[in-house]
């Protein structure tokens, strides 16, 4: 997963967090999820996603994971005030989560996906982990955004294997992950809520 100084500023500066915000009542107006669940945020950075996750959606369980372990400690020192016994950091790639078949009921993807190296295993992560009929709450951004003429020159991401929207929107069918009405896209970016096979 690459990432340099200018993204990591990005991530985790107090506008992302407004940012988010929008973004995760977006994904509640659009599907709900019933209290209790367990849920998963890959590529998780110093929590922020996390705990927004946590208050909106209150989950029995969160399971939070980054790469980089220095985001891994900033989120437990940054929020220790989450009970221990329901929220989860620690050090996982998105392209080999270390979870079994079918244990979370949602996974939520703020970005993360265009930064792998293989970005179709990170799919096929979130759909082998997510239950039947469980939800992939995503937002993405294409190449047209962070290789454009200006954003090429200043952010760091894999230059090879990179997805636009149509290959996208395929790989998700692909892996048994099924859009739902109402998502939002441009050429840029796109902001969705999608179920896996199952039940709906």
């Amino acid at each position: 997963m690459k990432t340099n100084w200018v993204e990591r500023l990005w991530v985790n500066g107090p506008w992302r967090s407004a940012f988010l915000l929008g973004e995760v009542r977006f994904f509640k107006r659009t599907r709900e999820l019933a209290r209790g669940t367990r849920v998963l945020e890959i590529g998780c950075g110093k929590g922020v996603g996390a705990r927004l996750v946590y208050k909106r959606f209150e989950p029995a369980e969160l399971d939070a994971v980054d790469v980089d372990p220095e985001m891994i400690r900033r989120a437990e020192r940054q929020y220790r005030f989450l009970p221990r016994d329901s929220v989860h950091f620690a050090v996982a790639d998105a392209q080999e989560l270390p979870f079994g078949d079918a244990e979370m009921d949602a996974v939520f993807n703020f970005g993360i996906l265009h930064h792998l190296e293989d970005w179709n295993r990170g799919i096929r992560e979130v759909a082998r982990v997510l239950k039947p009929g469980g939800t992939f709450y995503f937002e993405e951004i294409y190449p047209e955004l962070y290789a454009g003429p200006i954003l090429k020159h200043i952010l760091v991401h894999p230059t090879e294997n990179r997805f636009h929207a149509a290959q996208y929107r395929a790989a998700l069918e692909e892996a048994g992950l099924h859009i739902l009405d109402g998502y939002h896209e441009s050429k840029y970016a796109i902001l969705a809520v999608a179920v896996k096979d199952g039940a709906r």
